[in-house]
């Protein structure tokens, strides 16, 4: 285990970066501090009542003291109570809003190897954590530790040999509670990872339901659920085992200072070194330490979650994000692209792509076809930067794409892929996805685009239109309906390169007509790359680019690698016979 990440200084640092609201916090400690003083005069003002009590010698005055200091220790707590709690849920908020702001900007390498159910537990789950830890637990821990020094300070004056009675019991808790608390902090961090794992396989199972059920995997699928269950079930017995030991013993420690108390302050009120009021008072001033410290062995356990959850959170913010901004910003419209020798590898030791090189001028369609697995995809990601050439270069005109900045750079390219991703909500705002001025686009302009990609016929025909909620994933609309919308959205975002994964290859043929259409008009006038996956779709390139294993075998027209390249005329003869 990293200790930099695991000690505490990592955890106050990282609350320390939210920005934490000093006002509220330092009114919420001065409310608690002053609730606590309050709460430490009723002890020694019953101590008067009782000493001088009689129904005749009654005082009015010390009656009303308590009422008031009861009164101003209930109003304050209450105040204290919220501002910390305030301080808490906005330190969380921000914490939230940091680790969501890094998430987004991560690069695609980060997603391929975590479940996205991990990531939502990151900003769900372990800022819950340290949230609970803060606006519940940590306000209680400091007046705690107030009501402990101020009662231990007043019952030393009051009485030092019975105080030092009581206090032997704190050597014998702390040994106690040391090993447990280390203890605990391994079955948390492993708590914490294991609900990460789990929830991201449950989130997966569910955002993939039509395939499970068309896969009769229901009872595949339960019985990974319910591996999942019991080991949290295993953890949260573990936990109940720690404090199942805590609580016990915590129990016998008290009352075995009570009882010692009690009969030790009883001996001194008989021999009269003790008056029965200050056994009263001491009494009182006791439970104000026994009870923050019943409460304190839950929040060092917090603590221990708060920092595994803080561990988890760190190794997602030290990773290196995208500079979205971090670049040129240049037009790429009547720009040639040129890609260089270009070698890619996930895997260090498996190169996907090697040596790859081609050229686009403005304008061209470039198909890239070849067998299943060559690197199609891959070059793709290349092109979009979703990856970074492990060698090589792709540039467009003179300047490498790296240099430009990547929003400019995403900016100016539209992407039409087979599945036609939509996000959960209207046509509406899917047509308008990513876009910043949406709110100053035009019905008018939503249905031109509409138009131009033959989609405005089936949108009108819904009652709500633009409207319309199309589902998770669009499962509302036909993959022809979302095609149209995919090319209507890349119509509105005017791009000047247009990249589609073989648009059309899961369609009907009806739909395959009707789309062919759209993508047909989309390209007119834009540098063009295009996966085939059906050869006839792109015998009319300008350009083909046959990948084979990762390597470039042939450059042409479709006439041309007829000619010269056996592979392409095996394909050719299959599909076009």
């Amino acid at each position: 285990m990293n200790e930099k990440k695991s000690g505490l200084k990592p955890f106050l640092s990282l609350v320390l970066s939210t920005k934490i609201p000093k006002t509220g916090l330092i009114i919420g400690l001065i409310a608690s501090i002053i609730t606590t003083l309050a709460g430490l005069i009723v002890p020694l003002l019953t101590r008067e009542l009782v000493d001088g009590f009689s129904v005749e010698a009654l005082s009015i005055s010390i009656m009303f003291a308590i009422g008031l200091a009861f009164l101003v220790q209930a109003i304050l707590n209450g105040l204290s109570i919220y501002l910390l709690s305030a301080v808490g849920q906005k330190v969380v908020a921000r914490l939230r809003e940091i680790i969501w702001v890094k998430l987004l900007r991560l690069p695609v390498t980060y997603f391929d190897n975590h479940s996205s159910g991990e990531s939502v537990s990151r900003v769900v789950n372990d800022t819950s954590i340290i949230r609970q830890l803060i606006s519940g637990h940590f306000p209680q821990f400091i007046t705690g530790i107030i009501s402990i020094i101020g009662a231990v300070t007043i019952l030393t004056i009051m009485d030092w040999k019975m105080t030092l009675l009581m206090l032997t019991s704190v050597p014998f808790t702390i040994a106690i509670m040391i090993p447990l608390g280390r203890r605990m902090a391994r079955i948390s961090r492993g708590l914490q990872d294991e609900t990460a794992v789990f929830s991201g396989n449950i989130q997966q199972t569910l955002s993939e339901i039509r395939l499970m059920k068309a896969s009769n995997a229901e009872r595949v699928e339960e019985k990974n659920g319910f591996a999942g269950i019991d080991q949290l079930y295993k953890y949260g017995l573990k936990e109940a085992r720690i404090f199942a030991v805590i609580a016990p013993l915590m129990y016998v420690v008290v009352m075995a200072v009570i009882v010692m108390i009690i009969g030790y302050g009883g001996i001194r009120v008989a021999n009269g070194t003790m008056t029965t009021g200050s056994l009263v008072a001491f009494l009182l001033y006791l439970f104000q330490i026994i009870m923050p410290l019943t409460s304190f062995a839950r929040f060092f356990t917090e603590l221990q979650k708060a920092k595994g959850a803080t561990e988890r959170i760190i190794d997602i913010l030290e990773l290196e994000s995208e500079e979205e901004n971090d670049g040129k910003e240049i037009d790429i419209k009547n720009e040639s692209i040129y890609v260089s020798d270009v070698t890619f590898s996930y895997d260090k030791n498996e190169p996907v792509l090697r040596g790859v090189s081609f050229d686009a001028a403005p304008g061209e369609m470039i198909a890239f076809a070849g067998p299943s697995g060559g690197g199609k995809t891959t070059m793709f990601g290349l092109i979009e930067r979703f990856y970074e050439p492990t060698s090589g270069v792709i540039r467009i005109g003179n300047i490498p794409i790296k240099e430009i900045s990547l929003f400019s750079w995403r900016n100016q390219i539209g992407y039409v892929s087979q599945e036609s991703a939509m996000m959960a909500g209207t046509i509406r705002e899917n047509l308008c996805y990513g876009l910043e001025n949406k709110e100053e686009i035009t019905d008018e302009q939503l249905w031109k685009v509409a138009k131009m990609a033959y989609a405005d016929q089936f949108i009108q025909s819904f009652p709500e239109g633009l409207d319309t909620k199309v589902g998770e994933r669009g499962v509302k609309l036909s993959g022809g309906q979302r095609q149209r919308i995919a090319i209507a959205r890349a119509f509105l975002r005017n791009p000047k390169i247009l990249m589609m994964d073989e648009a059309t290859a899961s369609l009907d043929s009806q739909s395959e007509s009707v789309v062919q259409q759209a993508l047909t008009r989309l390209m007119e006038g834009r540098t063009t790359f295009v996966i085939a996956h059906r050869l006839s779709t792109i015998v009319g390139a300008d350009k083909i680019v046959f990948i084979e294993n990762g390597e470039v075998t042939g450059i042409g027209t479709h006439d041309e690698l007829i000619k010269s390249h056996v592979l392409y005329r095996e394909f050719a003869e299959q599909q076009l016979a």
